[in-house]
């Protein structure tokens, strides 16, 4: 008998098949757990690793490269602060006082106040005042209402020196007898503290702004005199001079690089002789030559200034080095 109904599908097998997994399930979490850890932690580790190098390149593309910190220059100290340095218990803290409150007066400020003083060397107005009152009862300083000056009376402080120095008693006639010869004025230094310190001079006219006399001082770095007797120490003093030295401008002239000061030193060593024009002063030219004692260690330094305009730099060669160093060579001869 024909079956006119028409075919029912097997429902247990077809529910089978919708329940069986496609191969797009087939990794889900839930139906494989131990798949899907194991892809995640794959996927987690490599996201880690690449990390760090993807934020290392970020940061190395935004981040500017670190500027050198520019040290501020140390200060220089203060006078006070240099007498305060020196803790030898042998140390006279209250002399070293007194001696730099009489060198705070120059030519440029004849008499100062208790205030000024203290400004200028750093000394305390208390400890000032104390060293005044003890120069003007023994007669070496004055006052008029609050200004205090030096008097005469402290020149023997430096006559003692000149007095007992061969070479000072003796100068003074060589130096007069190369100024008439030349027409030009001429003086005779030392290097003392690190400036020039002039000990004897023989003046025809006047030719810087400022008058030069004995017991004057100049920077040594800028000055023939100066040069010459920086070329005449040794390397390590040299050092040290110019570790310290304040190397200033006077001029659009004045050499103040180190390298260019230290071969000009060493052309000066070589050469016996040092041209410096217009550095310290504008108009003003001057050479120098070294005063040697008898080991031939230089002692002193014998120069002459005179107006750039009147005197030409191979007159200075030609006409005054042959008579300065004739006349350092006769100064030579009183030294030890």
């Amino acid at each position: 008998m024909q079956n006119v109904y028409p075919s029912m599908p097997d429902t247990t097998e077809d529910a089978q098949r919708a329940q069986a997994p496609t191969p797009s399930s087939a990794m889900s979490p839930a139906m494989s757990p131990a798949i899907a850890s194991a892809t995640t932690h794959t996927a987690t580790a490599a996201a880690s690793t690449a990390a760090p190098s993807s934020a290392a390149a970020t940061t190395a593309a935004v981040t500017p490269a670190p500027m050198p910190v520019a040290t501020p220059p140390a200060r220089p100290l203060t006078i006070a602060e240099e007498i305060d340095a020196l803790t030898d218990p042998s140390f006279m803290t209250s002399l070293a006082r007194g001696l730099a409150v009489v060198k705070a007066f120059s030519d440029q400020r004849r008499a100062m106040t208790i205030a000024q003083i203290s400004h200028k060397t750093g000394i305390p107005r208390a400890a000032v005042r104390r060293c005044l009152y003890t120069l003007k009862q023994l007669g070496y300083a004055d006052s008029e209402a609050n200004n205090f000056f030096l008097k005469p009376k402290i020149l023997t402080l430096g006559y003692s020196y000149l007095s007992s120095t061969p070479l000072t008693v003796s100068a003074q006639p060589c130096l007069n007898q190369l100024s008439r010869t030349l027409n030009e004025s001429c003086s005779l230094a030392v290097l003392e503290d690190n400036e020039v310190l002039y000990i004897s001079r023989s003046q025809t006219s006047r030719v810087l702004s400022v008058a030069l006399n004995a017991g004057s001082r100049l920077p040594a770095y800028c000055t023939s005199l100066g040069r010459v007797l920086l070329a005449g120490l040794p390397d390590a003093l040299l050092d040290q001079y110019l570790s310290k030295a304040k190397l200033v401008a006077y001029t659009d002239r004045t050499v103040v690089n180190e390298g260019r000061l230290r071969e000009i030193i060493a052309e000066t060593r070589q050469r016996g002789f040092a041209i410096v024009e217009e550095e310290l002063e504008i108009g003003l030219r001057s050479i120098a030559v070294p005063v040697r004692g008898a080991s031939g260690a230089t002692v002193a330094a014998l120069n002459i200034g005179a107006q750039a305009t009147r005197v030409s730099r191979s007159q200075l060669e030609q006409t005054f080095l042959p008579a300065l160093l004739t006349a350092a060579a006769e100064l030579s001869v009183l030294l030890p």
